[in-house]
Order: C-alpha cells, then structure tokens, then sequence
C-alpha cells in the first residue's frame, strides 16, 4: 500500500513497482486516515507511508496501524531526512526510513530487505540518526518557543501567548541556542527545520 497525500507521486511510485513482478500494489491512499482505513481491511505485506499528510499524519497513521497489527511493517518513505523525525518514525514502529530520492533498484531492495524481516536504514538516515546521539534534544516547551519565535513573534509575545514571563522566554531560548549551537535565533531556527523538528510548511 503507498499512502501519499500526493497523487503524481503516488502513481510514479505504482508505476516503478508494476515493472517489478515480485511486487503488487493493493492500495493508494491520500491520507492518514484512509491509511489506517485500507490497512485494517486488506492487510499488505509493506506499507509506504508519507510523513506530511492531511488528517493523521505518518507517524501517528503508522502508530495506529501498528496498534492494530504489532506485526505491520511500514517504511516511511518521505523528503525529510532529520535526525528528530527519523527517531520519531522509528519509534512509532516504522521498520524502515527511506528518503524518496531514493534510486528506482534501490527501492524495490529496500522493500524486499524490510518484507525478509530485516530493518534497513538508507546511508544518509542512518547518519543522519547516529549524529543526534551526540546532540541535545529539544524539550517540548523548548520547540514550542522556538516554533513562535519562528512565526515572528517577540519574547514578550511568545510569553504572553504560553502563559509564561518574558524572563522564561528568554531562559528557554539561552537553551535552545546552547543545545542546537546556533549563533541567533535566525539560525536556531533553521538547524530546527534541518533537523525536522516541525516542517517549514507548518510555518506557511
């Protein structure tokens, strides 16, 4: 099953796995729900899940396809390759991270590797996954001043908007810019992105 919220993409995707005769595609949805709706009913051997869709997203479409079969497996298959939405994919229990510039052969490798119970990473994911180890991770409160500092807004906005003082906007984003390294705000702001912390489409 190929879930993407993108139709050319979606066919492209069919039509490079039609020329393959190992391979069969069962279902093409546009969205998390539909993902999860199509799962429960024609249980595919592989799902290709996109991380940005509409309704649920990847991740949460994959946990609830994975509370319906612990045994499902899912490779997310997306153009976000940071180390934040890497780890989110993997413990939601995708088996497999794939970037979509992904080489015809070696997709239909992948799929094949991941169906044989393997749990394979694409060499830049996987770099990109063992660089966040020697990284600091972002605390929720932390992404969501950085997310409304992003969008614009001053400490004193940001504060008023999470209910907190300026002082604590101010601490919180000391922090974000020791834990990501970054020399302003500007640039915290995009080793975030980088890193997939949110999508810069959510800024839009």
């Amino acid at each position: 099953m190929i879930a993407d919220d993108h139709p050319l993409l979606r066919s492209g995707i069919a039509a490079v796995l039609a020329c393959d005769p190992q391979f069969r595609v069962v279902a093409e949805v546009g969205n998390g729900d539909e993902a999860v709706a199509h799962y429960q009913r024609l249980r595919p051997d592989i799902t290709l899940m996109d991380l940005q869709m509409p309704g649920l997203n990847g991740i949460d479409a994959t946990t609830a396809i994975r509370g319906i079969d612990p045994h499902a497996r899912i490779i997310i298959l997306t153009t976000f390759g940071g180390d934040v939405q890497v780890s989110r994919g993997l413990k939601a229990g995708a088996c497999g991270y794939i970037l979509k510039n992904v080489a015809r052969t070696e997709l239909s490798d992948y799929i094949v590797a991941v169906y044989g119970g393997r749990r394979p990473l694409s060499r830049q994911v996987a770099g990109n996954l063992v660089n966040s180890f020697q990284r600091d991770v972002l605390s929720k409160r932390e992404i969501e001043v950085l997310r409304l500092v992003a969008e614009g807004n001053s400490n004193q906005r940001v504060g008023g908007q999470l209910g907190v003082s300026e002082d604590t906007v101010k601490t919180h984003m000391k922090t974000v810019l020791q834990k990501l390294d970054a020399r302003d705000r500007t640039h915290a702001v995009t080793i975030a992105l980088r890193r997939g912390y949110w999508e810069s489409s959510s800024l839009e």
